[in-house]
């Protein structure tokens, strides 16, 4: 068993005099804790040497936070969460923009998110993108969900399972009718 440092000595100590003992019993006394010795100067590193060439440089932790989620996907619960991942939810209404182009793809999404008929869940099938062709319309989708006369319907978007598209769709899931 090992035994306890002076630091832990101290604050046991601290705790032992905040408490009440039972009725009946006395406090029991405590050995003197000693005074800690002064902490050591911290030591400065050395300065940065130039490392020798073709040694590889240590990594860096990144010094950006993480950001938080987007508003789109924090307005669901757990059990919407469950069922994308277990491919288990099921689209109302599918919009396939394969072959339209920017301006046509987002007067078609649109028209189906304002469209009011019933439906909560629309899955929108934009493609992955090629190197040669990056998916432009995937890209743009979370913009035209952010703009003013759009973002009143939408509750949340997730990406799709694998089973509907993967990486290459996304769920819109709209706010119920008031």
């Amino acid at each position: 068993m090992r035994r306890l440092t002076a630091h832990e000595r101290a604050l046991w100590a601290r705790v032992a005099a905040s408490v009440k003992p039972l009725p009946g019993r006395e406090v029991p006394k405590l050995p003197a804790v000693p005074t800690p010795a002064p902490a050591p100067a911290p030591v400065q590193p050395p300065a940065k040497a130039a490392l020798a060439p073709g040694l590889p440089r240590r990594p860096t932790a990144p010094t950006t936070k993480p950001k938080p989620p987007h508003p789109l996907g924090a307005s669901l619960d757990g059990s919407w969460d469950r069922q994308i991942a277990r491919g288990r939810l099921a689209p109302d209404r599918i919009i396939d923009l394969h072959g339209h182009t920017v301006a046509t793809a987002h007067g078609v999404l649109a028209s189906a998110i304002v469209a009011g008929d019933g439906a909560r869940v629309i899955l929108v099938i934009t493609g992955k993108g090629r190197p040669d062709r990056p998916a432009r319309i995937r890209d743009e989708l979370m913009h035209w969900l952010e703009r003013p006369d759009l973002r009143p319907h939408v509750a949340s978007l997730r990406n799709a399972h694998p089973r509907h598209g993967g990486s290459g769709a996304f769920y819109i899931i709209l706010r119920r009718p008031k």
